[in-house]
This record gives structure tokens, C-alpha cells and sequence, in this order.
């Protein structure tokens, strides 16, 4: 199989999806983002597809941009995309983006929201708005 058809490893898809929420919750274009790390915008498009593997030191560099430790970009690594790169290395399979379950944490509507109910400023303020979430979802939960 030719480089071109191969699938990306789980472990970059998966570092890659962690790359964008952080990006999208700290409010950076990918643009903006490339251009604080000295690369192309097209690159930070590669690296979120999990198309390109991020080598350590961009990392490291993107962690440093982001404010967060090295390791934020493996958290949530499930055993199932561990398991599949254990196999892809093996030949048992290739794994797929689509066999890791749907996660909610990776749209940008929820990281959307998760922003701008941080950017409110008043405590009470913010915790009227969750209750009102809250009753929302249980009103349409019931119908």
C-alpha cells in the first residue's frame, strides 16, 4: 500500500482532535496559530487530520502555545486506539478514524459553548445560565 492510501495512526488522529479543541477553546484561528509556531496554516490543518505526525519538539512548542503540558494531547487516548495501532504495527488491521466511538468533547459547537459560558464574568450570572441549560435539556429529555 502506497503512503498516500495508508490511514492515519489513531494516536496522531486522536493527538491531532486534542490540537483542535484546544485551539478552538483558547479562541485561535488556525492561521493565528501556525503563525505563533512558525508554520502554515495547512500544516495545523495536517496535523488536526492526523494526516501528519507531530513530531516532539513542534509539540512541545504547540503546548507551550496553548498553555497546556505535552501530555494534554494524550489524555482520553483510548485503549481501543492503542489497541489498533498495536495491531496496525502487527498487520492484523488497519484501523479506522470511524471505529473510535463519536466524541461529543470534539465538535466545535460544544467547545463553542464551553467558552462562552467561561467568558462570563459573573459567578451567579454564569450558574443561572447552566441551570437554564440544565432545565432545558431535562424539558426536551421528557417530551
Amino acid at each position: 500500500m502506497s503512503e498516500a492510501t495508508m490511514k492515519p495512526n489513531p494516536v496522531d488522529v486522536h493527538v491531532g482532535q486534542r490540537l483542535r479543541q484546544r485551539r478552538v477553546l483558547v479562541g485561535l484561528s488556525q492561521e493565528k496559530l501556525a503563525r505563533m509556531v512558525g508554520i502554515t496554516f495547512q500544516q495545523v490543518q495536517k496535523y488536526e487530520r492526523g494526516a501528519n505526525r507531530i513530531v516532539a519538539s513542534r509539540l512541545y512548542e504547540l503546548a507551550r502555545v496553548l498553555d497546556v503540558p505535552v501530555s494534554y494531547f494524550f489524555d482520553d487516548l483510548s485503549a481501543k486506539a492503542a489497541n489498533d495501532v498495536a495491531n496496525q504495527n502487527i498487520g492484523a488491521h488497519e484501523a479506522t478514524q470511524d471505529s473510535t466511538a463519536h466524541d461529543v468533547m470534539a465538535e466545535r459547537e460544544t467547545l463553542e459553548l464551553v467558552r462562552a459560558y467561561y467568558s462570563i464574568d459573573d459567578e451567579k450570572v454564569r450558574r443561572r445560565a447552566f441551570d437554564l441549560l440544565r432545565s432545558l435539556s431535562k424539558s426536551s429529555s421528557d417530551e
